[in-house]
């Protein structure tokens, strides 16, 4: 993205220019008579008039031709009559000064392609050949956690995933290597041992860092009374005791009392120090502070923050402000096991135990049948039980013990390509080409990994089994239940977090000369309250132009106070009414104005690219390499920077695609890079308005929340295609276009809501159809 704002565009990119003489003009040029849309051959008649002078077999310009345009023949043209649909609905074309048809004849021949592309699809559906996929990171990570109770971090054990059309979850750059194969060997020992509890007990160190707060603020994942620390879960592998150690820094302010440092497991205080320095920990300003305590085996949650109530002193000046902050925890042991303990993996893991030798063949049978249905996400047969026995029996060699043997085939389990893999059932004698319904048992497969990014649960496996998944109410009643489930939280994660470049905010770098206010707080508080906004937009269903004009958002008090909010105290978030601010929907949140922007200022071209891009589907092409740069001055101001966008946008070559994105990112220019509401740079009043290509004015950010409801159409289709393109884990083509829209028109029926988009999705012909590929 960054080219896009320090270069032009070609003026012959492919499709950008493919209806320069069709669609609507505000130009100068007499328009032709609305009188011929009611013409027999509409498409024919208005291809020849205005479009085949530069899209003919001859100049081809754009790499287009539009010359031999048959509207007895949609289906041969599909791909490109869906290029001509969407630059007209988008009103894209034609540039300023050309002449074009007028707004009925658009509208009309709009309508015609629209009710003919459909039909076609409608006739002969195409509903893809997507390619096997792999689990990504995420997919296996939450696949081990549902399996086994076990919810690890393998972002150590596991390559980070390639990406491809915008998401981390498509097959097609889901590839393996022989990396990739020794990692998830040496992943399903680990998981393998410690669900079943067979890890040699020596003591081991593991770190959590943190990011640290400022003087009066609190992560707001900590309890309310807490502040400056952190929270995070840790799975103790033995009933044994371990060694917290929290790693302290900051300065006791004169006269203040020593602060209390809180160091708490499962919401239960451990112990409570005086987190007092002195001699040389003084002057270094750290501090480390360990309490050793039992701990059962399994998952806990370890707190450490410092109490509010000893922060200030009662004139509350902020020379009288103890500052501290938590480093890092370090968590060690485990010291003087007693066992593996009664863990949830254990539990899920040992349904039968064997009273003797001759018993242990038959119960390990059992326990790796029902592990196995539910990592293959199938029912399992002889022929894949036997050859987890065999490993069993390796394991359970040499006088091992019983649950030895069981870790072993356990590890079996996770490298084996029906676990690490997803690739449907093709129809007996099915010939390539052939379109098929998926299966009950790959439909709840497909459906889980789209909701929760992990396999389906004993229900949904349970109606797939049963033939039930395929009623349109029982499905229907299985989205919401699972949109309700707390794992849904993977679409806020693994689709909110790629979609919207959440996952961009961790390590955003603003210039900390420029932008002295910002803080790694403040950075988590950005990712929060998106993340927030999606959970909720989720779990309470609601609608989905929420994400342009909501008139709320989710706040603690540091990013409260940095938004100019009043009311808002403590480091929890809590939903806070954005009335009377300048700020609404997705658009002004801090995660995305700082994400859309240079480290040193704001960018009107990435800005505008990314609502191009992202909320209403029209990606403007990539620029070619061989265009000039932006003058350094633009890094000056606001000012400048509109001053050398304007110069920019003199070349004709540049105008093409900068007419489309400047105006947008200008809308947003009231925010600097970090998301600060200004009205002014460097003492210069800050503009924030622009025209579009079609003469529609963009004034600021609720001109460019007007527009992009009034192209409401094109934001909830953009939508769409992101989600089902993130559901299907391919990306679209042509022939998917048509279910695009009739996602579009459901959506619409059922109110707008975020289930609706959910449900149609589900029941569309691309997720619920496959093509049996061509070999």
């Amino acid at each position: 993205m960054a080219r896009w704002a320090r270069s032009c565009v070609s003026p012959v990119a492919p499709v950008a220019a493919l209806l320069s003489l069709i669609a609507i003009s505000a130009s100068a040029g007499q328009a032709p008579s609305s009188g011929e849309s009611s013409s027999d051959h509409l498409l024919e008649t208005t291809v020849n008039r205005y479009c085949v002078s530069c899209h003919n077999d001859r100049t081809r310009t754009a790499g287009l031709t539009l010359g031999n345009v048959d509207s007895t023949d949609v289906a041969a043209q599909a791909p490109v009559l869906e290029k001509v649909l969407h630059k007209l609905r988008a009103g894209e074309m034609p540039p300023a000064g050309r002449l074009g048809p007028d707004a009925g004849t658009t509208a009309n021949l709009v309508a015609w392609l629209e009710t003919a592309l459909d039909g076609v699809a409608a006739d002969r559906p195409n509903p893809g050949a997507p390619a096997i996929h792999r689990l990504n990171r995420a997919e296996y990570g939450n696949a081990v956690r549902d399996l086994l109770g076990l919810d690890l971090d393998h972002a150590r054990d596991l390559p980070a995933d390639d990406s491809g059309y915008g998401f981390d979850n498509i097959g097609d750059v889901l590839t393996v290597s022989p990396l990739h194969i020794e990692k998830y060997i040496a992943a399903a020992r680990r998981v393998s041992r410690q669900a079943v509890g067979t890890l040699a007990p020596r003591p081991v160190v593991e770190r959590y860092s943190t990011p640290r707060g400022t003087v009066d603020e609190a992560i707001g994942r900590l309890p309310p009374h807490e502040r400056g620390g952190t929270l995070f879960h840790h799975y103790f592998a033995f009933d044994a005791e371990y060694v917290v150690r929290v790693r302290v820094r900051g300065r006791r302010a004169p006269g203040m009392p020593a602060p209390k440092l809180d160091v708490r497991v499962d919401g239960r205080r451990a112990r409570l120090f005086d987190a007092d320095f002195d001699g040389q920990e003084a002057e270094q300003g750290t501090r480390n502070f360990e309490v050793r305590l039992p701990v059962s085996a399994g998952d806990h949650e370890i707190a450490a923050g410092f109490l509010t109530e000893l922060a200030h002193s009662e004139t509350g000046g902020a020379a009288d402000t103890n500052d501290f902050s938590v480093d890092y925890v370090l968590v060690e042991g485990p010291y003087d096991p007693t066992g593996a303990g009664d863990t949830a993996s254990r539990r899920r893991i040992f349904i039968c135990r064997p009273a003797t030798v001759q018993d242990e063949a038959p119960c390990a049978r059992r326990i790796m049948s029902s592990l196995a249905r539910r990592a293959y996400r199938r029912p399992v047969t002889t022929a894949d039980i036997d050859p987890l026995m065999g490993l069993f029996a390796i394991g359970r060699s040499d006088g091992a013990a019983f649950e030895a043997g069981i870790e072993m085939a356990l590890s079996g389990v996770l490298v084996s390509p029906n676990f690490l893999f997803r690739a449907p059932d093709t129809p007996d004698g099915g010939q390539p080409g052939t379109v098929y319904r998926l299966s009950d048992i790959d439909l709840a497969s497909r459906l889980s990994f789209f909701l929760w990014s992990s396999i389906p649960d004993e229900e949904l496996l349970h109606l797939a089994e049963t033939g039930q998944l395929s009623d349109p109410g029982v499905r229907a009643e299985q989205v919401a239940r699972m949109l309700a489930d707390p794992k849904a939280v993977s679409l806020v994660e693994n689709f909110g977090g790629q979609w919207l470049h959440l996952r961009n905010v961790a390590d955003w770098m603003p210039d900390p000369e420029r932008f002295d206010e910002f803080d790694d707080s403040l950075r988590y508080a950005f990712q929060r309250e998106t993340e927030l906004f999606l959970e909720h937009l989720i779990r309470d269903d609601g609608r989905v132009l929420d994400l342009i004009d909501a008139d709320y958002t989710f706040l603690n008090e540091r990013l409260a106070g940095f938004y100019g909010i009043d009311g808002v105290e403590g480091g929890y978030f809590r939903r806070v009414s954005l009335a009377g601010s300048a700020r609404a929907g997705i658009l002004t949140q801090g995660s995305v104005l700082m994400v859309t922007s240079y480290p040193t200022r704001t960018s009107p071209v990435l800005r505008g690219k990314w609502v191009l891009e992202n909320l209403l589907g029209a990606p403007p092409p990539p620029p070619p390499a061989d265009v000039p740069a932006l003058a350094d001055s633009a890094e000056a101001s606001a000012g400048s920077l509109r001053e050398a966008l304007e110069q920019h946008r003199a070349n004709p070559a540049c105008a093409v695609c900068h007419a489309r994105l400047d105006p947008i990112g200008f809308a947003l220019e009231n925010f600097d890079a970090v998301g600060t509401f200004r009205t002014e740079d460097d003492g210069v009043p800050v503009e924030t308005s622009g025209a579009l290509p079609d003469g529609t004015l963009v004034d600021g950010p609720q001109g460019l929340r007007d527009v992009l409801l009034a192209r409401r159409d094109e934001f909830v289709e953009a939508l769409a295609d992101r989600l089902l393109t993130y559901a299907l884990g391919r990306g679209l083509e042509s022939y998917d276009r048509p279910a695009v829209r009739d996602i579009r028109r459901q959506v619409e029926s059922g109110g707008g809501r975020f289930s609706a988009l959910v449900e149609a999705i589900v029941d569309s012909v691309p997720f619920r159809l496959r093509r049996i590929p061509s070999s």
